[in-house]
């Protein structure tokens, strides 16, 4: 498989793919949802809301984190996780001027 050529690409456009990319799992749009419905959690707690064994949660908890769509600190032996406000809006943001690209100007009349 050939490298990517994201340098072709605008850094908006890049980072609005790494953004789709974080939240084109299942799993990870349910701990998001989780984590925005109590605004704090332990890791514990998404492996019984959600389902899934403890490694894999850890795995896509990650991968947010990786993003900056959450943050986390440790409290004992656990780690509580939540949303970074900041960057939930930015990411909002992304996608709203993403969608909303020439809205007035589509038509019906497209094939």
């Amino acid at each position: 498989m050939g490298l990517t050529k994201s340098a072709i690409f605008t850094e908006e456009q890049n980072h609005l793919a790494r953004m789709a990319k974080v939240l084109a799992h299942p799993a990870r749009v349910a701990i998001l949802q989780y984590l925005v419905k109590v605004n704090q959690c332990i890791c514990g707690d998404l492996v019984h809301e959600i389902g899934l064994a403890q490694a894999t949660i850890s795995q896509h908890l990650r991968e947010l984190k990786s993003a900056g769509i959450i943050k986390g600190n440790i409290e004992g032996t656990s780690v509580c996780y939540c949303i970074d406000a900041e960057v939930w809006q930015d990411v909002q943001q992304l996608f709203d001027g993403f969608f909303n690209i020439n809205s007035t100007s589509q038509s019906d009349d497209c094939c």
